[in-house]
């Protein structure tokens, strides 16, 4: 008894931060709702977003190396300069004022004295270089586009594994929900007939079979509700890791919601569809052209390159080692520069075996990505026509179910059935529906996986699936 206590009081706690949440946030959590604030919030989402606007450099990046490089730099030096006769004459007593040496030797003797001076030397230069023809530069031009256009492969996938991912949370969490609470009604009415049998046993009508029968299901149903409640928290969670908030009350699925059929109705449409517009094989073909130029750069290495080059500095100085004179001097240079590849020790060819390698590959990572979009589409195509009938199946057996329970009930009453009969007959209608309802979540699910097999699944989906929810 104390256990089934606290089971209802943590039942109890959770719908009661459920709706305060929902309150506090005054916000209806359909799906709409729940995939803004994963746009919005989801870290996985957002770093796809961010490696998109990293992977658009690159276009321009490698457009530069095609385009003109200038640069300016300044320059500025104070030069010391001394010289140093290797020898001066004992006499020489000093140096006049004109710089003549004054010493006391014979007439006509020469000397070569020793003298310092410091100098400057400063001004700008300009340098300007542009490839004329460097064919390695053009392919990896191609190449970022090409990878541009993989990101945004990767970006399209990435989004649609979110709406997946939403909708799957979403609807696992309704499931719980449901799961929940068909255990919780089943409880309900096993509590009623527990009640029943030990008053019938009381009074004599009814053995003690009957009452320890509804006692053990009563016993069950609870170990059931335990479990139930942990998934309802485990589910709640996960939906709270890519929203970034709880929940809240989520918008449920209508009672008999319109599910239709998949248009078209040929899985080899639908498989064929995924080969040439699925995100993976978009990426798989662009990182295969990638490969393929990467092949035709490393045979260019074989090439000459030619480059425009100039140059213009200015330079002034107040002298030299040689003059006192100051100079102002402007130079400039232009012309082309020719490199000529000979030999680079076997690295070319090295690379180019290599890329050939890759190259082969990327190939086959085209073939793998069409054959598992394919797969996928024809497995997903399958998932929903067969929940479509399960869905019909499941329907079907609800009013059976609900038919079955009534005619127990009668026949317990007439004395015809036993207490147990109606509590495998309850359990068995609330079981029904709860299966139902999962059925159409895993069909609505089911839909959305086809379309992202075939590349088209995009936020019109998710408000198709939101008009069948009650708001």
């Amino acid at each position: 008894m104390h256990q089934q206590t606290k089971l209802a009081a943590a039942v109890a706690c959770v719908l009661m931060t459920t709706a305060g949440s929902a309150s506090a946030q005054a916000k209806n959590s359909d799906l709409v709702a729940i995939f803004r604030d994963a746009l919005a919030n989801d870290s996985v989402y957002a770093s796809a977003r961010f490696t998109r606007q990293a992977a658009e450099e690159r276009t321009p990046q490698a457009r530069a190396a095609i385009l003109p490089n200038v640069s300016a730099g300044f320059g500025a030096s104070d030069e010391y300069f001394k010289f140093a006769s290797p020898s001066e004459p004992a006499g020489v007593e000093g140096v006049t004022q004109s710089g003549e040496l004054v010493f006391n030797g014979p007439p006509g003797t020469t000397v070569q004295p020793s003298y310092s001076r410091t100098f400057w030397t400063w001004g700008p230069t300009l340098q300007m270089s542009m490839p004329i023809y460097r064919p390695q530069n053009w392919d990896a031009l191609d190449q970022a586009k090409l990878s541009v256009v993989g990101a945004e492969a990767t970006f399209a996938q990435a989004r649609q594994d979110l709406i997946l991912r939403v909708s799957q949370a979403y609807f696992d969490l309704l499931g719980a929900q449901d799961n929940l609470e068909a255990i919780e009604a089943n409880k309900r009415a096993t509590a009623e007939n527990l009640a029943q049998a030990k008053r019938e046993f009381e009074v004599g009508t009814k053995t003690i079979v009957d009452t320890t029968e509804a006692q053990a299901r009563f016993d069950q149903i609870v170990a059931q509700e335990q479990v139930a409640l942990g998934d309802l928290i485990v589910k709640r969670s996960a939906l709270r890791v890519i929203i970034g908030r709880d929940a809240g009350d989520l918008a449920p699925l209508r009672d008999s919601p319109q599910l239709d059929s998949p248009a078209p109705a040929d899985v080899d449409a639908w498989a064929k569809r995924a080969e040439d517009n699925n995100p993976n094989v978009t990426f798989a073909l662009a990182s295969s052209q990638i490969a393929r130029i990467e092949t035709k750069r490393n045979r260019d290495a074989h090439l000459p390159t030619l480059d425009f080059v100039a140059s213009a500095a200015r330079q002034r100085s107040n002298g030299s080692s040689t003059t006192a004179l100051q100079s102002n001097i402007t130079t400039g240079t232009i012309g082309l520069q020719l490199n000529v590849p000979i030999y680079s020790g076997g690295l070319i060819q090295s690379r180019v075996r290599e890329a050939l390698a890759n190259e082969e590959r990327a190939r086959s990572d085209l073939e793998t990505a069409r054959r598992n979009a394919a797969q996928g589409a024809r497995q997903a195509y399958v998932g929903v026509d067969f929940g479509l009938a399960q869905v019909r199946s499941l329907e079907s057996a609800e009013v059976s179910a609900k038919s079955q329970l009534d005619s127990t009930r009668t026949g317990y009453q007439v004395g015809v059935r036993i207490n147990l009969d109606v509590l495998n007959a309850t359990t068995q209608l609330y079981t029904t529906r709860r299966d139902l309802k999962k059925a159409r979540y895993d069909f609505l699910v089911s839909g959305l996986r086809l379309k992202s097999a075939a590349g088209s699944l995009d936020d019109q989906d998710i408000d198709a699936i939101n008009r069948l929810l009650v708001r």
